[in-house]
């Protein structure tokens, strides 16, 4: 975004257009000579399939910056599925590996961290980036892993650039680098971003006062991407959701684990586009309505874990607060929309907005009956303790499924 303005908690490195893209890789590729970053890309089945996922494959070949990959393919129960991935991910080499979650060598290793009363049983993106950074963690050389969703339409190689770079280079000192963009075509998207968080946070910071924990989410601009890079210590303590609160519960888990110092964000491209959910008014388990309610479930849950108390009074409250806000919100927007010459629905906006209003009650009564929710992930640090060797024998599975699947 064309702007240098430092706003929040966290530090904003801008896209001010004054550096040419092959400076920029060249810059990270001498930073990484002695910075060694692992790349993580989930990707479902039906997404490996897709073009999108094809050009990403294209992009990355003969990238220097990038020491080793990981493929998690999940949702994927059918051995086809692992052979056309490593198919499709055969022009990368032998810096690429496939990790097949729903395999039987995967499988088993899930069971035994089940069997020792660790939760790992909920498939879905966060288990396999868990399991990814585990993959990762083997490998006592990589300093920090980095993360992008996999089916970006627009995607570009100096979009994984400047996502590596804060951490990678040598005068800079962050922990944590999150990605932020403009997302829009003829229109704009991003509607959970623009028509709920953001206006929820206004909301809350409104009805509970001063919280830093508000604030510090406050200070993205785009807290649901779906793109970051972390140091592999980090990774190490954070715990991981399994559900759509993934990116908000991250983002928590580096709040509570480093200082906001070490946290910044990265201005990613000038526009980026991927699938889009249905926004599912009429049914809330599905879609950007059964996405809002994890989202909103797991910030209610954040704020009891840090010490706030919040009753039943609080969540009419603040559905009375959001709506006002959010409102306000749709004015900018389409005035937004009208300078830039983009398609703007009003009473599409509306509707969404109302919709995600009948959430927030959802969500405090969610969160009501059971505060503490269900059990996430645990943290590597965690898993470490009680089986050292395991990221090994990660590797060890992913070695195994290549070699004898490649037979068959």
């Amino acid at each position: 975004m064309a702007d240098f303005i430092q706003h929040g908690l966290i530090t904003t490195l801008h896209d001010l257009g004054t550096i040419e893209r092959e400076k920029l890789e060249l810059l990270l590729d001498q930073s990484t000579e002695r910075y060694k970053i692992g790349l993580v890309l989930p990707v479902t089945a039906s997404d490996m399939r897709a073009e999108p996922f094809a050009n990403i494959v294209r992009r990355l070949q003969n990238v220097n910056f990038i020491d080793q990959i990981v493929v998690v393919l999940g949702i994927a129960p059918n051995e086809e599925d692992y052979h056309q991935t490593r198919e499709a991910v055969s022009s990368l080499g032998d810096k690429a590996q496939v990790l097949w979650t729903d395999g039987p060598r995967m499988t088993s290793l899930y069971q035994r961290l089940l069997d020792a009363g660790l939760n790992v049983s909920v498939p879905g993106k966060g288990r396999s980036v868990w399991t990814a950074f585990g993959f990762l963690m083997a490998d006592p050389t990589l300093k920090a892993f980095a993360l992008h969703d996999c089916d970006i339409v627009n995607y570009e190689r100096e979009m994984l650039v400047r996502l590596c770079l804060p951490l990678a280079h040598p005068g800079l000192d962050f922990e944590f680098c999150k990605a932020f963009y403009a997302r829009t075509t003829d229109r704009m998207h991003g509607r959970v971003v623009r028509l709920l968080v953001q206006p929820l946070l206004g909301a809350l910071i409104s009805t509970l006062g001063y919280d830093r924990f508000l604030v510090y989410l406050d200070s993205f601009r785009y807290p649901l991407s779906g793109e970051f890079a972390v140091t592999s210590n980090l990774a190490r303590s954070n715990r991981i959701p399994s559900d759509w609160g993934l990116e908000v519960g991250t983002l928590a888990e580096v709040f509570r684990n480093t200082s906001v110092k070490r946290v910044c964000q990265v201005d990613l491209c000038r526009q980026y586009e991927h699938k889009h959910q249905a926004l599912s008014l009429d049914d809330a388990t599905k879609g950007l309505m059964k996405m809002s309610t994890d989202i909103l479930t797991s910030i209610f849950r954040t704020l009891a874990s840090m010490g706030t108390v919040m009753q039943p009074g609080h969540f009419v409250t603040l559905r009375s607060a959001y709506l006002r806000a959010a409102q306000d919100s749709v004015r900018q927007y389409h005035a937004d929309a009208i300078v830039n010459g983009l398609e703007y629905d009003r009473h599409e906006e509306e509707g969404a907005i109302e919709g995600f209003a009948r959430q927030i009650i959802v969500a405090g009564e969610t969160f009501q009956r059971d505060p503490g929710g269900g059990e996430a992930i645990p943290n590597w640090s965690r898993v470490l303790t009680a089986f050292p060797e395991f990221p090994n024998q990660l590797r060890k599975a992913v070695e195994e499924d290549a070699h004898e699947l490649a037979t068959v």
